[in-house]
């Protein structure tokens, strides 16, 4: 039978990790005098409390290892959860809008698809640009890390991981795959 709790673990990671992210468009709108700041706060803590909820509710199961049916739950609960998470300071600030229109673009940008629904960027809070932008920015090196880094560390193979992502690879992932992620990471920080 298949235990979900480190699946939720890992969830839960990974939503306290997006809603700290929510901290810096807060900062910025702060800084600007934007009362859009309040809508990046109220996301930001109840991102960090749900994420760490689940996390302490699910700390015990943690194990050194996923089987490969953890490892699918655990692709399509990170894409359907969070996109969720990520919507909120889009729709309780500004633009405000809708939960298809927030989750449409929270999704465009942790897939770093680059579409929009979204009208009239120019004219939006700092922040907000700003959250777009880390979205994309977290979409687009968040999949070699996660493969090359920390799944590994997990005793999780990254070959599962990529063949649940629909990679089929014949070769082996370097041996020394966490350090070559830790290296596009820094590079992929410097660059951008």
């Amino acid at each position: 039978m298949l235990d979900p709790r480190p699946v939720f673990y890992v969830i839960g990671l990974l939503t306290v990790l997006l809603g700290l992210f929510m901290l810096p468009p807060m900062a910025v709108d702060l800084y600007d005098a934007d009362p859009n700041w309040r809508s990046f706060a109220l996301s930001s803590f109840v991102t960090v409390i749900v994420g760490a909820a689940v996390t302490l509710v699910c700390r015990q199961a943690r194990r050194p290892g996923l089987s490969i049916h953890q490892i699918f739950l655990l692709t399509t609960l990170t894409w359907a959860v969070l996109p969720v998470f990520a919507a909120i300071p889009l729709m309780t600030g500004a633009p405000a809008a809708s939960l298809a229109d927030g989750v449409f673009e929270a999704m465009s940008g942790l897939t770093t698809t680059g579409s929009t629904v979204f009208a009239g960027l120019d004219y939006l809070p700092r922040g907000t640009l700003l959250w777009r932008g880390l979205l994309q920015w977290m979409g687009g090196v968040g999949i070699i890390v996660v493969a090359l880094a920390f799944l590994p560390t997990m005793k999780v193979g990254g070959m599962q991981f990529f063949r649940s992502e629909g990679f089929d690879t014949l070769g082996k992932i370097l041996p020394r795959a966490a350090e070559i992620a830790l290296s596009i990471s820094w590079i992929y920080l410097v660059l951008t």
